[in-house]
């Protein structure tokens, strides 16, 4: 059993005492139309998570965005991010960094799909940056390390400390992968 293995019999078994019913899992082919239509691929933890354990619907606090169907979505939420007018990439969310949950308040969770290990980021508009890369954070360097976060209680979301540096200031934002063009 591999390690991506054990974690996802974790997530799963995490998953299935937080929902009483989870959505069916996604389809192979479904997961191949959604990076189709986005012109990227899924890390390939975050396509498991969502081929294997569930459409959404688990997870930290709010829970993890359906990949696919009616209402927000993992895709709807990315396009009205990143490329709202589908012409132009927008200046704040750069392509290729997928929102997969919201924290509220126009924050989200986001993986990064075009790092090696799909780092998770925190998107936390709130403090009214002038410069949309300072409203960006490393939450996690990979989204293994996420959900083992997630699994263990120990995620900024359970203790807001977390995105303090040892001098109680909060952590110095983490600018995600530039927008770039497919």
């Amino acid at each position: 059993m591999s390690n991506d293995d054990d974690l996802l019999r974790r997530v799963a078994e995490r998953a299935r005492s937080q929902a009483p019913v989870l959505a069916a899992p996604v389809s192979v082919v479904e997961i191949a139309a959604v990076e189709a239509e986005l012109g990227f691929a899924l890390p390939v933890l975050l396509r498991r998570l969502y081929g294997e354990v569930a459409n959404g619907g688990f997870g930290p606090e709010y829970l993890l965005f359906p990949l696919v169907g009616d209402g927000e979505t993992v895709v709807s939420v990315y396009r009205a991010e990143c490329a709202p007018d589908d012409a132009e990439p927008s200046d704040h969310w750069p392509r290729g960094v997928l929102p997969v949950l919201t924290w509220g308040c126009g924050m989200y969770a986001a993986v990064d799909c075009l790092r090696p290990g799909g780092p998770v980021l925190l998107f936390e508009p709130n403090a009214g940056p002038d410069d949309w890369a300072d409203a960006w954070f490393q939450d996690s360097p990979s989204l293994a390390e996420w959900l083992k976060s997630w699994l263990s209680g120990t995620g900024w979301w359970a203790d807001d400390e977390e995105l303090m540096d040892e001098d109680g200031e909060f952590a110095e934002p983490t600018p995600p992968s530039i927008c770039r063009s497919v």
